[in-house]
């Protein structure tokens, strides 16, 4: 696609609007269903893990919608349509809930289809609105603008499970599923209304490319550049140490501390609450007074991080209830860190290397991402039902999972000082929205 007009800075707030979207109805399978099938229905936590982990490993997809993207046009299209497949996914997961609990094994055999229509949906309108992102904004605004749409995805999902929380109280199957369908519908016509017209205003039509049919090769030339390829392992490794309390955290907090759903759900809007103050805390440090480089603030946030999974860990076994939620909002402070500096490596390293394969890029580290959310969470998950189960108490059982999460963030931070240590200092000035 030739480009015809940048993305204005309402542009790239309405393309937000399809991140903050994509984050509100993501958040509902990720927090409040793994908690319904965990507590309310006593399944093994691995259960909703495998689940979240298929929805993850559907979008290994990434780097071939990415790479559509680049050869090929109408992203609209696939932004509306991925988005549909999300929507109508999540109510079906919901709705999966109460089967569950009547009849498992069909229960299951829905619960495995819409979570991987919800895994088909998040690749395809993600991964095309990054790459209409990408490639239709000023290459001066690029970080700024992914800054921007991710702060409103976590916006999102933070709304989303703090409203969530405080309306599914007191719980019942029938108010889950109306919950469900008006974030869902509401999700599906606020992003429709969001992309309308804006890629055929700064897009031209699309122009063929030689090589469109030639996926594998495409890959294998990212795959061959140094840079790209460490970056990619680096996003795995910190990525899983990221995910793996995702789907530990709510049913932590009602097994060791007696939360209700609706106060878990809150507790998960908390922490996302948090990741978005971290981002917004080095979007001003780091964009605005230009204070630190990328690589001290990816570390920073990973041991910040990590010693907030410590204090976590310490409360629940002390069941110092008053501590749970600042250290709660503190991991995602630190989250938020890690991940608007990891972001701002991303976007400097996409435009690197061979000429008009951002997408591609972005698609690459957008599966590795995926999957290590998926592993993470899996893993997180396993590691906690084999940790009760051996211990025998639940308390020093959390503790454990977070304690080796913690390693791992630490482990990260030592990759980061040697993956992100030539990436440009400047995608973290890149100017704000507003100057």
């Amino acid at each position: 696609m030739t480009p015809r007009a940048a993305l204005s800075w309402p542009d790239i707030l309405r393309l937000g609007l399809v991140q903050m979207c994509l984050g509100a109805i993501v958040v509902l399978m990720t927090s409040t269903l793994n908690r319904l099938m965990v507590v309310e229905l006593a399944l093994p936590a691995v259960l909703p893990g495998f689940l979240v982990a298929l929805h993850y490993g559907v979008q290994i997809t990434r780097p071939h919608w990415g790479f559509r993207s680049d050869t090929a046009g109408n992203r609209t299209r696939w932004i509306i349509g991925g988005m549909a497949a999300l929507a109508a996914g999540g109510f079906g997961a919901a709705l999966a809930i109460g089967v569950l609990e009547q009849h498992f094994a069909a229960g299951l055999a829905l619960s495995v289809l819409c979570y991987g229509l919800i895994g088909l949906g998040v690749g395809a309108s993600g991964t095309s609105l990054l790459a209409l992102l990408a490639t239709a904004t000023a290459p001066e605004r690029r970080a700024a603008a992914a800054m921007t749409t991710w702060l409103m995805m976590i916006g999102g999902i933070a709304l989303t499970a703090m409203g969530v929380g405080a309306l599914l109280d007191p719980y019942s199957h029938a108010l889950l599923l109306r919950i469900v369908a008006g974030v869902a519908l509401g999700a599906l016509g606020l992003t429709v209304l969001a992309v309308r017209g804006i890629e055929a205003r700064v897009a031209g039509a699309p122009q063929p490319d030689p090589e469109a049919m030639l996926f594998r090769h495409g890959i294998a030339e990212i795959w061959a550049e140094r840079k790209a390829r460490h970056f990619t392992l680096f996003v795995f490794l910190s990525m899983t140490a990221y995910f793996m309390q995702e789907l530990i955290m709510e049913p932590f907090a009602g097994l060791v501390f007696g939360f209700t759903p609706g106060q878990s759900t809150t507790l998960s809007g908390a922490q996302n609450g948090g990741v978005f103050l971290g981002m917004v805390a080095v979007g001003l440090l780091a964009s605005g007074l230009r204070i630190g480089s990328l690589r001290t603030w990816v570390v920073l946030g990973c041991l910040g991080s990590a010693s907030a999974l410590l204090l976590i860990g310490a409360a629940g076994q002390a069941h110092a209830t008053a501590l749970l939620m600042p250290a709660v909002v503190g991991l995602g402070f630190f989250n938020g860190i890690f991940a608007v500096a990891a972001i701002g490596a991303m976007m400097a390293l996409a435009g690197e290397g061979r000429a008009a394969r951002e997408g591609t890029r972005m698609g690459l580290w957008g599966a590795a991402q995926a999957m290590a959310a998926g592993f993470g969470g899996l893993m997180g998950a396993a590691l906690a039902d084999l940790a009760r189960s051996t211990m025998g108490a639940d308390a020093p059982a959390f503790a454990a999972v977070f304690g080796f999460e913690a390693a791992l963030f630490a482990l990260s931070a030592l990759v980061a000082l040697r993956v992100i240590a030539h990436v440009p200092r400047r995608a973290a000035q890149t100017p704000v929205p507003g100057e």
